[in-house]
């Protein structure tokens, strides 16, 4: 059976049962990412590492002086 197949049966099953609809295959992955990237920078930090990531990168070009022309 297809993730595709297994959807359609599940979000069939829910409505049956006046359950509210399973998430579709896929709509969770980038959240999932994110998540798993912060809790990476987060087990750095505990451990003593630098954080890496847009945090720090964002800070680096506020901090960097601007050059004059």
């Amino acid at each position: 059976m297809s993730i595709t197949q297994q959807y359609a049966l599940d979000a069939y099953r829910a409505r049956q049962h006046g359950e509210p609809p399973v998430p579709a295959p896929g709509a969770q992955d980038w959240q999932v990412m994110r998540e798993l990237r912060d809790y990476q920078q987060f087990r750095a930090v505990l451990a003593g590492r630098p954080a890496h990531g847009r945090l720090r990168r964002a800070l680096a070009r506020r901090l960097r002086p601007r050059p004059t022309c």
